[in-house]
């Protein structure tokens, strides 16, 4: 059994758009990032990026964490209840059941926090399973 990993979190993510812990690391290559109970994302997002689509129906608990850059999330069209990450460690975090949606205001980098990790979502679409996106 292997006692540690070691790597680069942007070019270890590439192969899983950004996520670097999580069920759909490869474990024969990554025991150790390859795991049930926790997603990891590194996020690097160019200025202009946003996820159109909303995250329906998700189940897991998310945190969002701002490394640098400027990134809004939405929780509905209303102004009172979007959140506009703009310091370095400001972070927003939500539970199950609430839908989402987000841009990157500025080039940004982000580390999101999701859990647990598992194949299939029980009632959220396709789009959103197997590390999608935050």
């Amino acid at each position: 059994m292997d006692r540690y990993e070691f790597g680069n979190a942007h070019e270890d993510t590439l192969p899983y758009r950004g996520w670097l812990v999580g069920h759909f690391v490869d474990g024969s290559n990554f025991p150790i990032r390859h795991t049930n109970d926790v997603e990891i994302k590194w996020g690097v997002h160019p200025a202009g990026e946003t996820r159109e689509a909303w995250v329906r129906g998700e189940f897991r608990t998310c945190i969002v964490i701002l490394v640098s850059g400027r990134f809004r999330i939405r929780f509905s069209e209303r102004p009172e209840e979007q959140v506009v990450l703009e310091r370095r460690g400001d972070y927003v975090m939500w539970g199950p059941g609430v839908d989402h949606r987000w841009t990157a205001e500025d080039d940004s980098v982000i580390i999101a926090v999701r859990w647990p990790s598992v194949e299939e979502q029980p009632t959220a679409s396709a789009a959103n399973a197997n590390g999608a996106d935050i």
